[in-house]
């Protein structure tokens, strides 16, 4: 859209030149009408001195945008000047009606009354008590409506400048509020890829590092534990690798349709369960109330909660044990994680932490992290349902 921009100074003494030539022309033809019947009297014909006034009323106008007011006394005391000499002023009122519609286009509604006013007193008393044809014609009659229809052209101008700026600022607003949203949407997606990498890789490798440390510790002396702990290494890497392929997928198909194969849900409980007992992180897991399925968005959070309590307790609490308790409510699941490990510090600052309390209030939820009544570490998670 193109910007409104107003006419150069070099654009308005050009204009303002024009007009003053034919306010000028336009004064000595009223001096000199060539109708016979529309002669004036002698003594209402100008010397060439008077015609300067004429002039100067012309050439103000070229500072008109930039003093609008000062511009538009000036022209209307020299019209009324010449005026009150007894000359015809026909022409000549033109040049302070342009400085009242500009003052219309760009300045406010009372000040426009109040020069308009000004202006039709002004020049129609002056015209009828010392024009050369007094009450009986001439500009007294003509002037009320060539400066009312002045004011109302520059009043639409003004309101027509208006409505642009007003469309070019919705529209930057616009502009702003498009790039500020893909900016957000670009964060959070950042943000929830960074969540599904550090759950995937943190449990696979908290798995794979615990489970390697046992096959060293036993290779020697019992090398068929050694052997299962390597099995365990090559399924957990597995199945590492193939959320992680998973998740690549999801960002190659931007745009393309939506993936069919499932998010990890509370479905899968039971595999993550049999995974981290596997793990050598002996893992319980309790349900109460109905089971049933939730929203997509709350299967995930459910699941990656639970997936990262664990992932802390494998990596964090060495020989201890677990236990999952989910309550199912009316509308809300209740999640409740809690190892046997020994305290630890605790300052809440671990992007596992964040990660699950971002995820519970990504749904509407909430989450609680922290040191066990009776030790160890207890992860209350709440997720509507």
């Amino acid at each position: 859209m193109r910007m409104w921009r107003l006419p150069t100074p070099v654009t308005d003494a050009v204009s303002a030149v024009l007009v003053t030539a034919l306010l000028l022309l336009g004064a000595i033809g009223e001096s000199y009408p060539m109708d016979p019947s529309d002669r004036i009297p002698p003594d209402a014909v100008p010397p060439p001195a008077a015609y300067l006034l004429v002039v100067f009323a012309g050439l103000v106008l070229i500072r008109r945008r930039r003093w609008p007011v000062p511009v538009f006394w000036l022209s209307l005391v020299a019209v009324l000047t010449y005026t009150v000499m007894g000359y015809v002023n026909g022409a000549a009122l033109i040049a302070p009606v342009i400085a009242l519609y500009t003052i219309a286009a760009e300045g406010t509604l009372r000040r426009t009354a109040f020069y308009t006013a000004a202006t039709i007193g002004s020049l129609v008393g002056t015209s009828a008590l010392f024009g050369p044809y007094r009450l009986g014609g001439g500009t007294s009659t003509v002037a009320p409506f060539v400066i009312a229809a002045s004011v109302f052209l520059g009043l639409a101008v003004a309101n027509r400048r208006a409505y642009v700026a007003e469309v070019i600022a919705r529209a930057e607003h616009a502009e702003r509020t498009r790039e500020e949203e893909a900016k957000r949407q670009v964060d959070a997606e950042r943000l929830r890829i960074a969540r599904e990498l550090h759950d995937v890789v943190a449990h696979t490798m908290a798995t794979i590092n615990v489970q390697a440390a046992a096959a060293g510790h036993v290779l020697d002396e019992q090398p068929a534990q050694a052997a299962e702990a390597l099995r365990f290494i090559k399924s957990a890497s597995k199945e590492g690798l193939r959320e992680l392929r998973a998740i690549l997928t999801v960002l190659r198909q931007c745009d393309e349709a939506e993936p069919t194969q499932p998010a990890p849900g509370l479905a899968q409980l039971d595999a993550l369960v049999t995974a981290t007992c596997r793990a050598g992180l002996p893992t319980t897991l309790r349900i109460i109330g109905d089971r049933r399925p939730l929203l997509p968005a709350a299967e995930l959070a459910a699941y990656r909660i639970v997936q990262e309590s664990l992932t802390n307790t494998i990596r964090h609490a060495g020989t201890a044990t677990a236990t999952i308790m989910l309550r199912f409510g009316d509308d809300r699941l209740d999640i409740d994680v809690t190892d046997t490990g020994p305290a630890m510090p605790f300052n809440g600052s671990g992007h596992g932490l964040r990660g699950m309390a971002e995820r519970a209030a990504a749904v509407g939820g909430s989450l609680d992290a922290g040191p066990g009544p009776d030790g160890g570490f207890r992860v209350r998670a709440r997720i509507p349902a």
